[in-house]
């Protein structure tokens, strides 16, 4: 993957624009924008995002288990789902909330594939350089029980001081200076989603503030 901006097209079941179509078409926005990478959910989309960008995409596959906290890749069967799709990169938790055994047989298991860790905290992190990943995000910073009070650019600079893997900023960089200072601090490439993809969230922003005007 090249460094730069990689755009994160998805769009959940319950969400206007779920359409393997349309997150196609999303790619193809982000290209012409500028984006050097696809994140993508579901084989269905990252198969039809293949056949009209030639951008690297980072895969994942949503899944949620009963008594799993983990819903990012979060065991084998998702794993097989997107190595059959032949991804670039696969993401993955890696958290301490993820299979421990899993995250440890990914290298061993599959040796030719790239893996980014999805990660929470500092410690996270630096535990998922020693266990073979190719790329380190800070994913899920926030969204943890042990991440709910850390600053997503606390966790990136001291990730990018305590690692060699590169480092890419995910979560919350939802504004082009945010964006930029994460490359500024060190960053290997930034992830953007809903801020630039889920233009229910985009409108949302703009009503809220149009409505405080008493009209």
């Amino acid at each position: 993957m090249k460094r730069g901006l990689i755009v994160s097209c998805q769009a959940l079941e319950n969400e206007p624009l779920h359409s393997s179509f349309i997150m196609g078409r999303m790619a193809v926005a982000a290209q012409i924008g500028g984006a050097v990478g696809i994140r993508a959910n579901g084989v269905e989309d990252i198969l039809e995002i293949k056949k009209v960008v030639d951008l690297p995409i980072i895969g994942i596959i949503k899944k949620d288990y009963e008594n799993m906290v983990s819903y990012i890749t979060p065991t084998e069967k998702e794993l097989e789902a997107l190595i059959a799709t032949n991804i670039d990169v696969i993401a993955l938790d890696a958290t301490i909330n993820a299979d421990l055994n899993l995250l440890k047989s990914l290298k061993v298991k599959y040796p030719n594939q790239k893996f980014m860790a999805d990660i929470s905290t500092t410690e996270e992190g630096v535990r998922a350089e020693k266990l073979g990943f190719d790329y380190i995000g800070t994913t899920l910073v926030g969204y943890t029980e042990q991440s709910k009070d850390l600053n997503n650019f606390d966790v990136l600079k001291e990730l990018i001081s305590k690692c060699k893997t590169p480092i890419i900023a995910e979560g919350n960089f939802d504004t082009p200076e945010k964006s930029k200072l994460a490359m500024e601090l060190g960053s290997y490439a930034v992830v953007v989603g809903g801020a630039i993809t889920r233009p229910q969230l985009i409108t949302k922003k703009f009503a809220d503030e149009v409505n405080k005007v008493k009209f």
